[in-house]
């Protein structure tokens, strides 16, 4: 069952394909915004997904975060999150990542509980209509 305060942590060594210059997000070999969000969204859907029917999943709606600091390729990037709030299908995370030196990223990070079948059933009645 899902419940606010559920926490998750992943960890993402920095090399040089999650870098501003290979993402094209900027033009230096340092850890790339990009990359930290797909870490912060990865780190929130594995910490509910283990609570959910078998039959859903969840999808990224928003995501509000800074990147407060550079990381050189080499170094490990540890993201931690917390639900902090249940609206339904809606669910709000705290997120933060942190580098060898500190606090590189922090903010909130909302996903959507979906039924996974019936979200691809809608994926291919839009791409017929295309």
């Amino acid at each position: 069952m899902l419940n606010i305060g559920l926490t998750n942590r992943r960890q993402l060594k920095v090399d040089c394909t999650n870098t501003a210059s290979a993402l094209k997000s900027g033009l230096l070999d340092v850890f790339s915004t990009p990359s930290m969000i797909a870490l912060m969204e990865h780190t929130c859907a594995e910490c509910v997904q283990p609570f959910l029917e078998k039959n859903e999943g969840s999808v990224g709606i928003s995501v509000n975060v800074k990147h407060l600091s550079a990381t050189p390729i080499g170094e490990t990037v540890t993201c931690d999150c917390c639900l902090t709030e249940i609206d339904r299908k809606r669910l709000v995370f705290a997120v933060k990542c942190m580098d060898e030196n500190g606090l590189i990223g922090e903010g909130v990070h909302e996903r959507l509980v979906i039924d996974n079948q019936r979200f691809m059933d809608k994926l291919k009645e839009k791409t017929k209509k295309s």
